[in-house]
């Protein structure tokens, strides 16, 4: 229910360009499944990451196509970054389209051009993340150059594409005022936008660098409070929701 319109079936690929500060799912960085320490002490560790074919996945999805029809929901693809996974993530869009379900897909924006063109054809609506305003930050707290991600939004947008921004707002660490004025400016500039929703830090996902064996970037920040939400609030378009 939180990864698009109405009730969704969410599916997860492998593969990320990105190491962003406060990524609550490393076990999508890699495009293989990895081995991960049980959450049972004592127990086998558990393998991250299945090999699927795209009719095995549909056989899942349409077990909730009642959900969909009642809810406006759908397929939701996500990661990680779906689109590294091309060929897979375009098949899985089709198969979807082709019973009339309707598609999400979650994407940090940065892949080459071309591939989100695409894909455009069989996305009903793009969920684009949108972490950090200005280069030297977005290269700080992301590893990568924040110019293709924007390009890429900006061609398809201008190509008629359905997008919804989600910004990941983390206290102290990217909820700046240059970051909440240029959120705001999206709401007055981008008149077409299906909206922009405000994701608050959590931090469920830092057990997982524990049982992956990997490091974790040292963030000073908190979960944020009602009053740290109510300002965020206070600086944004009245349009943009902050989600729970």
């Amino acid at each position: 229910m939180h990864d698009g319109p109405g009730i969704r079936t969410t599916v997860f690929l492998k593969g990320c360009p990105l190491r962003c500060a406060w990524c609550h799912n490393p076990e999508s960085w890699t495009l293989q499944p990895q081995e991960a320490e049980s959450v049972t002490p004592g127990q086998a560790p558990t393998i991250l990451g299945q090999s699927r074919q795209v009719g095995e996945i549909m056989d899942i999805v349409r077990k909730d196509r009642a959900y969909y029809e009642r809810s406006g929901g759908g397929l939701t693809i996500s990661g990680g970054e779906p689109t590294l996974q091309f060929q897979f993530c375009k098949a899985l869009l089709q198969a979807a389209r082709s019973e009339n379900i309707h598609t999400c897909l979650d994407t940090c924006g940065c892949n080459r051009t071309g591939i989100f063109l695409d894909l455009l054809p069989w996305v009903d609506l793009f969920l684009w993340d949108y972490k950090a305003t200005g280069e030297l930050l977005h290269q700080k707290l992301t590893g990568s150059s924040c110019e293709l991600i924007r390009e890429n939004f900006e061609l398809l947008y201008q190509r008629g594409a359905s997008i919804l921004i989600r910004a990941p707002l983390i206290p102290q660490v990217n909820d700046t005022p240059e970051h909440l004025e240029a959120l705001s400016a999206f709401a007055r500039d981008y008149t077409k936008l299906r909206g922009i929703e405000v994701l608050p830090y959590h931090d469920t996902g830092l057990s997982k660098f524990e049982r992956l064996g990997i490091p974790r970037r040292a963030l000073q920040t908190t979960v944020p409070s009602p009053a740290i939400k109510a300002r965020w609030k206070a600086g944004l378009h009245p349009q943009i929701i902050i989600k729970d």
